[in-house]
């Protein structure tokens, strides 16, 4: 399978899936620590609306994503604050409206939109050189910023009252959280598209949980995780089109291959510690 090095294309998507896999262990811990998978669900979603805007006014369809999540991350910061009864609600608002706007800005594009499927279930086999360059500067706006503020994001994420308390400004806090999920988001829509973004920001992060409670620990735990998967998905579908000649989506792979690492690490966790 090693062949598959051989193709240009094949190593840039090599390339984004360990890049996609720093913003996805960073991001992904603080989403299983504070329980915000909803949350991002709902960004995800939101940003298909940014993917349609792209198409209708001609410009890179990921950076409408990335400004359209930048949006939804400022709507839901103040959502999560002041409204959390109603916080339900609210995200399948965010999620529908964005889902919504993307299919009506789509259908208002004249011609046919060539690689809209991309954007819903991931094309990590036709990213552009471009797109590195893109995920490589939002990892290190990623890192740079949790490096800055990891007193006060770890503050946040495990005791809100606590870090009130002692005088961190939790709303801002929780914003920059945000809008770092939301460049984490923009990053993984190209490699498992919109509706699988939050299992590959879950599952390697949950089963990091399983072997350590130190954020730092879980985050390389879970950025290691997200590689395997991103790596074992690629050279799959490559094996698969190559010995079966059948085309299966490397996408969609990926996240079978990651929720069977967590099921797998679940059972040896179980025996290892039965109290877990």
């Amino acid at each position: 399978m090693l062949e598959a090095l051989d193709y240009p294309f094949f190593r840039r998507a090599l390339a984004a899936g360990l890049l996609a896999s720093v913003a996805c262990g960073i991001m992904g811990t603080y989403i299983v620590v504070k329980r915000m998978s909803a949350i991002s669900g709902s960004l995800s979603h939101t940003a298909f609306g940014g993917v349609g805007l792209g198409y209708l006014l001609g410009f890179n369809p990921i950076l409408g994503a990335a400004a359209f999540s930048a949006l939804a991350s400022i709507g839901l910061g103040v959502a999560y604050r002041r409204v959390q009864g109603n916080l339900d609600t609210l995200l399948a608002m965010f999620w529908s409206i964005g889902m919504a706007l993307g299919m009506l800005f789509i259908a208002l594009t004249p011609g046919y939109a060539p690689d809209l499927m991309s954007y819903l279930f991931g094309s990590i086999l036709f990213v552009p050189p471009e797109f590195l360059l893109i995920a490589g500067i939002m990892d290190v706006i990623i890192v740079a910023i949790v490096f800055l503020l990891y007193k006060e994001f770890q503050a946040v994420a495990f005791d809100e009252e606590f870090a009130y308390v002692i005088g961190i400004p939790v709303g801002v806090i929780l914003h920059v959280l945000l809008a770092l999920i939301a460049i984490a988001v923009v990053i993984l829509i190209r490699v498992v598209g919109v509706i699988m973004v939050i299992a590959l920001l879950t599952f390697p992060a949950a089963l990091a949980r399983h072997w350590s409670q130190n954020l730092i620990h879980m985050m390389a735990y879970a950025g290691i995780a997200s590689g395997v998967c991103t790596t074992a998905g690629l050279f799959a579908s490559f094996w698969v089109s190559k010995t079966m000649d059948l085309q299966v989506p490397t996408g969609p792979l990926i996240i079978l291959i990651a929720a069977g690492l967590y099921l797998v690490s679940s059972i040896i966790k179980k025996r290892v510690d039965p109290d877990a």
